[in-house]
């Protein structure tokens, strides 16, 4: 095992392990505002002096100078040797201890070195929005509202159209491969040459808990797409595990005893405007398990505050399937639909920040997210489908993996399943959420998830295995379809599955990892993969075709739902207010993707 994949494992225990429940097996702590105080288990004290952060990752005694993270813990605690530590606590977290082999410290060096490339990087971006090449850029940003002091607090840059980030890191003696390998350049299939990854976007750099920079969001300025464009995964950036402005908001959540987890940095910058320091936001991608983690070091339960549209409110759904398997108790997530489908920055404009404080304030508990998901999805008219919704809400709730949740989540489902499906005649009491007007809204919003056509999804599925890099930019979308073929939505689990849990997937590497779990003959045999291999598509292309696969499904089935609501409010005999609100969202989300198609075809 090479040693950046080591100090990736490293880091991977330290995320999932919990440093104060480690501590606290031989330190009796108490909570003290952000950080826990107790006796110091390396002195003889009486009064206590140490102290653990677990936001930040490390103890400190004020006392004797003792200071380190969960791994020195377990060696100096424990008078364990390093790898013991590293393998205890790995069996802590559930991770199999990966073979490794060390040889001279230079991969060390390299990637001490790679932060300052990344700095290099960072700097540029910055000159160049100030100088008169970035001008539309800086204007840009204006016009959002970013003043100097949050230009410079988020160091947003500007990345010319003109591969001068390439001349600039060539001139600081950077290597071409060092370039590509952190995402900064890419390698033209048709020429060979390097070019810029970033060109004439705004940039917005992305930071890791210590402030180093990792990675780059670019955000173009016009209607093009991609309209964000993140940096690839690099030995330094992985975008599942990280949150965008952590290093920021951290302090901040603490003080105000929340953290809000919204849609895309853009949103996060936004808030910062008016003052609310405490908002993270994923990086392009669905709100992973490791995420959620990192949160949970903040607060125990987090806010996520999500667009008042419909792939807002889906993306929350996809929330709930996330969060399930890992609640324990004392941890869970809350979430806010801001209305009118606008996003954190077009309320706060038009309503203020003190209308903003109380929606954030406002929330809906993850228990009546799950209720109303299911409600949305199941009818339940019937005797059968009673019975079907019945199945599916516990099936939901088996997923809870703690004993003690699991076990409150099910008697407050049985609790709702009796009070509205079996006709109980005492009314349960359910987990209040004060935004009642919007109860329709998003109900309208949920929908019914639509199918994707199983030609489609071979498709699909083999363009995946072909390349796998373009998975995780898909996920999301793939998410908002069923699979009804049983083959193919396995196949696809567990594509998403090894994508998330390997980074830099190749198609080499996919098809090993797919060996593993039989599904290697399955990948095979769909007729789809031998015709895009002897096609040879680059990655650009095959990109296209996916995303127009989807667009076209999507176009297809709310055409349909949009005849099926017309149908039903023409043969109804009074007006039913939840087929118009239905309909009336269809037809915004049919506008978008038609705009999507057409900025697609003139990019094209």
């Amino acid at each position: 095992m090479e040693d950046a994949d080591f100090y990736r494992f490293l880091d991977e225990i330290r995320a999932k392990v919990s440093l104060a429940d480690v501590i606290a097996a031989k330190v009796k702590l108490t909570r003290k505002g952000r950080e826990y105080t107790g006796l110091c288990p390396f002195h003889n004290e009486k009064t206590p002096s140490f102290t653990v952060n677990e936001a930040k990752g490390f103890y400190h005694c004020f006392g004797c100078g003792a200071h380190g993270d969960v791994i020195k813990f377990e060696m100096e605690a424990n008078g364990l040797p390093f790898m013991d530590a590293v393998t205890k606590l790995a069996h802590k977290a559930g991770l199999q201890v990966p073979k490794f082999s060390r040889e001279d410290g230079e991969e060390s060096k390299h990637r001490s070195s790679w932060y300052e490339i990344m700095e290099l990087a960072v700097g540029f971006f910055e000159k160049s929005l100030l100088l008169p090449v970035g001008s539309e850029a800086l204007n840009y940003l204006s016009g959002r509202g970013f003043d100097e002091s949050i230009i410079k607090k988020f160091r947003l840059g500007y990345a010319p159209d003109n591969n001068g980030l390439s001349a600039y890191l060539a001139s600081k003696n950077v290597s071409e491969s060092d370039m590509i390998e952190l995402g900064l350049a890419v390698l033209s299939e048709k020429n060979s040459k390097v070019y810029d990854f970033f060109r004439n976007r705004v940039i917005i750099p992305i930071m890791d808990k210590r402030s180093r920079i990792i990675g780059f969001g670019g955000r173009v300025m016009g209607n093009e797409q991609p309209k964000y464009l993140n940096s690839p995964e690099t030995p330094i950036f992985n975008k599942r595990k990280v949150l965008y402005n952590l290093n920021f908001a951290r302090d901040k959540a603490y003080e105000n005893k929340k953290i809000v987890i919204c849609e895309g940095y853009m949103d996060v910058i936004a808030q910062a405007k008016y003052g609310f320091d405490y908002a993270v936001a994923p990086l392009g991608t669905a709100l992973t398990e490791d995420q959620i983690q990192e949160a949970w070091k903040v607060c125990p339960e987090p806010t996520l505050c999500f667009d008042g549209d419909g792939a807002g409110v889906r993306a929350a759904v996809r929330s709930v399937d996330r969060v399930l398997p890992i609640l324990k108790p004392g941890y869970s997530l809350k979430y806010v639909f801001l209305p009118d489908k606008m996003d954190p920055d077009e309320f706060l404009k038009a309503r203020g920040a003190e209308e903003y404080a109380k929606m954030i304030d406002n929330t809906m508990p993850l228990a009546e997210l799950l209720w109303r998901k299911n409600m949305q999805l199941q009818p339940t008219d019937t005797p059968e489908q009673k019975a079907k919704f019945e199945k599916n809400i516990y099936d939901e709730v088996a997923k809870i993996t703690d004993e003690k949740v699991r076990g409150y989540y099910m008697q407050d489902m049985r609790n709702r399943v009796f009070e509205v499906l079996r006709g109980g005649k005492q009314a349960v009491q359910k987990p209040a959420y004060k935004n009642q007007n919007e109860n329709r809204k998003i109900a309208a919003k949920i929908g019914v998830k639509r199918t994707l056509d199983e030609k489609v999804a071979r498709f699909i599925m083999a363009v995946f295995v072909c390349c796998p890099k373009i998975i995780g930019e898909f996920e999301e979308k793939i998410g908002m379809f069923e699979i009804r073929d049983a083959g193919l939505s396995v196949f696809w689990e567990k594509l998403a599955e090894i994508n998330r849990d390997n980074e830099n997937l190749d198609a080499e590497k996919l098809m090993q990892e797919l060996a593993k779990q039989n599904l290697d003959k399955f990948a095979a045999s769909l007729w789809e993969l031998k015709m895009l291999k002897q096609q040879n598509l680059g990655i650009i292309k095959l990109r296209e075709e996916v995303s127009n696969k989807i667009l076209e499904m999507q176009l297809g089935q709310i055409e349909k739902e949009i005849k099926e609501c017309i149908f039903k409010l023409e043969n109804a005999e009074s007006l039913d207010q939840g087929v118009y609100e239905r309909l009336e969202t269809l037809k915004k989300d049919r506008q978008n993707l038609l705009s999507e198609k057409i900025t697609g075809l003139d990019n094209a």
